[in-house]
């Protein structure tokens, strides 16, 4: 086959292991992430062969978030699973994948072919009939030969507009098998890159007349416009037509910079009506869902009236998925931005933009906090969560990639991860609210950019999910700094508990952990180097300390759990309307009323 060269192993024959990791390296693959099974070691040794390299995990789940994460910043990365129990493990990473649209490969194995429903070891669960719901594409392979032209069309399933999971399962007798050369269907395995989708004409005709007639426009961008080619154009369509740029809270990439980003993410659009500020009359979603990262349809941060709504996706079916909208563009965000800037530069743009309040909607997110006139340690002696982790990121090195983890915990270090200058802070709980994601995407992050300090914020809460990832991290020796932020409660959980029934009841079910939890004491147990931090004094020199030094660090942070974060009450949602029936995180119901 024509630009693909088989290795053949010095000892023993050619296997299917060998081809499906031959196949994945020709088609860019770089990293596994995994735990190793006996089902897959002809694969494992085949990637050890031709250099892929292997990434294990202490639990299945974490294999596959750290594949997810790692797809956000290289593009091609691949997932394992050893056996039918440990694909049941990793369920959680492959749900969340699907839920954010995440292009990974997850490779299982099962049991013989011959010995299907034969009560064999882990024979109970179909995975791939499993993992149908919540992947674009999930196949059994039972011709060895099959593998180089199979793999080659999961990824590609993967990679198209909109990306996602994919799942291809080797029986064990499949994976172990000989190859007949001869006999090998190639497929497009060495076929060219399809191109994404790009705008019509016609649309980018309304975009325009639209951004032309808009006084006070805004741009939100998303996941969908996380590659820095893809942020130049948008910055250079901003910059030409004097429109501040936000990130969505789900992702938020400060490089490369401009004039027009806002250091806060589109939370901050909330705050323009208790600012004086009129409201945006234009927005242009880029590559960013409606949904729980914008505010869902409470008009907190897009306005439900008197605003046009311009929505690009590469996803057709995301567009006026929950909100009404003026503009709809099937399209990949770069080719939209590109497409853009073609235009304004054909004709002189005049455009009627408010420069005014432009230069006041970007000011915004450095206003000061109502939190920050408060003592820096509460009655009780604890520390305020908002002054700890502005101690924190005042010390973390610039140019870091944050990831947020955790309820409370995750939203205090979103409205201050700014003052570390950071090159990306991502939200990992995703749509479907996972916790302890954050440990996966850390992984990730840390083997993409090896060369960046990795600060991996959580609550105590979340931090008991994957806590024995810290041993990874010292495995691979990466260069990870985790907050614990530990208040000793599941914060959202009882602070919403104290919103909905009051602080007169001392009932609070289920929503406190032991505040003897000594997380820093696991950490150092897992060589981890470790510190309890419990005075304000002590947050920045033990940060800079940690970031200072190679491999990885935990600091088990004291904090108070109050006071409440605001998004705890903007979620519970409660009013005085004795027409309402308060439903904490969704919109609030009507009462029924009945005659009597």
């Amino acid at each position: 086959m024509s630009g693909f060269s088989l290795q053949y192993p010095s000892s023993r024959e050619l296997t299917c292991g060998d081809l499906l990791a031959q196949s994945l390296k020709q088609l860019g693959v770089e990293v596994a992430f995994g735990l190793h099974g006996g089902h897959l070691d002809a694969f494992l040794v085949g990637c050890e062969m031709v250099g892929i390299r292997l990434v294990d995990t202490r639990h299945e789940t974490v294999a596959v978030q750290a594949a997810e994460r790692y797809s956000r910043m290289s593009t091609k990365p691949a997932y394992f699973s050893k056996e039918r129990i440990s694909f049941s493990n990793g369920l959680a990473g492959l749900a969340t994948a699907y839920g954010d649209r995440s292009p990974i490969l997850c490779i299982t194995s099962s049991p013989p072919t011959r010995d299907t429903e034969n009560n064999s070891l882990q024979g109970l669960v179909d995975q791939v009939v499993a993992a149908r719901p919540i992947t674009k594409f999930a196949h059994r392979v039972v011709a060895p030969e099959e593998c180089p032209r199979i793999v080659s069309h999961a990824l590609r399933i993967a990679q198209a507009s909109p990306p996602g999971p994919v799942l291809l399962d080797f029986p064990i007798d499949v994976l172990f098998s000989p190859i007949h050369p001869k006999l090998i269907s190639w497929g497009s395995i060495t076929s060219s890159p399809t191109y994404p989708p790009g705008p019509h004409s016609e649309a980018i005709e309304a975009a325009a007349e639209l951004i032309r007639n808009a006084k006070r426009p805004v741009i939100i961008t998303g996941t969908g416009a996380r590659s820095s080619e893809a942020r130049k154009s948008i910055f250079k369509m901003a910059e030409k037509c004097d429109i501040p740029v936000f990130n969505s809270s789900k992702y938020a990439s400060f490089t490369p910079q401009s004039p027009m980003l806002s250091e806060g993410t589109a939370g901050v659009l909330g705050r323009l009506t208790y600012a004086n500020l009129a409201r945006p009359d234009l927005i242009l979603l880029l590559g960013a869902r409606t949904g729980m990262f914008l505010g869902g349809r409470n008009g907190a941060i897009i306005p439900d009236k008197e605003c046009a709504l311009v929505q690009v996706d590469c996803d057709g079916g995301e567009i006026g998925r929950s909100l009404p909208i003026e503009l709809g563009i099937v399209s990949d965000i770069e080719a939209f931005a590109l497409a853009m800037n073609n235009r304004l530069e054909t004709a002189d743009y005049q455009g009627s933009v408010d420069k005014a309040w432009v230069q006041s909607v970007l000011g915004l997110s450095s206003a000061e906090s109502p939190f920050e006139s408060d003592a820096q340690e509460s009655s009780s002696g604890l520390l305020h969560p908002y002054h700890a982790m502005k101690h924190v990121f005042s010390a973390v090195e610039p140019g870091s990639i944050v990831i947020l983890d955790g309820g409370e915990a995750g939203a205090w270090a979103a409205d201050l991860a700014r003052y570390s200058k950071p090159s990306t802070v991502m939200t990992s709980t995703g749509y479907l609210g996972f916790l302890g994601t954050g440990f996966g995407y850390t992984l990730g992050s840390a083997i993409a950019a090896p060369n960046r300090k990795i600060v991996n914020i959580q609550g105590d809460g979340s931090a008991g999910f994957h806590l024995m990832e810290l041993d990874t991290y010292k495995r691979f020796g990466l260069n990870v700094m985790t907050v614990i932020v530990n208040n000793s409660v599941w914060g959202m959980s009882i602070n919403g508990q104290d919103i909905v029934y009051g602080t007169a009841t001392s009932e609070r079910p289920i929503s406190s952990l032991d505040p003897g939890t000594e997380y820093d004491v696991v950490a150092k147990g897992l060589q981890n180097t470790s510190a309890k931090v419990s005075q304000i004094a002590e947050v920045q020199p033990t940060v800079t300390r940690f970031q200072a030094q190679k491999g990885p660090s935990c600091i088990n942070l004291i904090v108070d759990r109050k006071p409440v974060h605001p998004i705890t009450t903007l979620m519970v949602g409660l009013t005085d309307s004795p027409d309402a029936v308060v439903v904490p995180y969704y919109d609030n119901i009507p009462r029924a009323h009945y005659n009597v």
